[in-house]
């Protein structure tokens, strides 16, 4: 059996290679993702991000626990969840401040936003790159996950990720500017 360094040696020109360290690893990575976002599907993203991270960075991989590229995976699947949090942390934010609640914000409705707060808010959506302003309309409007809104787009769930990040922070500094100039 040929260790974890030497698979991903020659992972660099045979994906099978990089299939194998797959096999040894997708269900403890998933385990360990399943035991921190306690959500299947979350875990299954997180995995799957896990694994494109470390097919990225193969090249990358130095051999510091003779031949064993567990930690290596271990660091990038902590890299990937906690940049998760990040993001989910900004996109609640964005969406609080924007009055903007997707299902998993069930945040009690305890004000409404006066109509007038709203006002703009349609040219500033038609402002926006085409790219994010379809991405955050499939994001709230459909309600549609990340996995989704990337289908829809024909990209990666991590490139909707921006897209809807970026479009939130777009919409944020225009608003502030709005507020500053009233």
């Amino acid at each position: 059996m040929k260790s974890d360094a030497r698979l991903l040696r020659a992972a660099r020109k045979d994906p099978a290679a990089f299939r194998q360290l797959y096999d040894r690893y997708a269900e403890a990575i998933y385990a360990y993702h399943l035991r921190r976002a306690k959500e299947a599907e979350a875990a299954n993203d997180l995995t799957a991000e896990t694994f494109a991270q470390a097919w990225l960075s193969r090249a990358r991989f130095r051999d510091q626990v003779n031949g064993s590229a567990a930690p290596w995976l271990y660091g990038i699947a902590r890299n990937v969840l906690l940049a998760s949090v990040r993001q989910q942390r900004l996109e609640r934010a964005a969406c609080e401040r924007l009055g903007i609640y997707d299902r998993l914000d069930t945040l009690p409705g305890t004000a409404t936003p006066e109509e007038s707060w709203l006002d703009g808010l349609d040219d500033m959506l038609e402002e926006l790159p085409p790219g994010q302003r379809e991405a955050l309309r499939l994001r709230f409007e459909d309600d549609l996950d990340y996995e989704g809104v990337a289908t829809a787009l024909e990209t990666t769930p991590t490139a909707a990720r921006i897209r809807v990040s970026r479009g939130l922070a777009s919409l944020r500094r225009r608003m502030h500017k709005m507020e500053v100039s009233q």
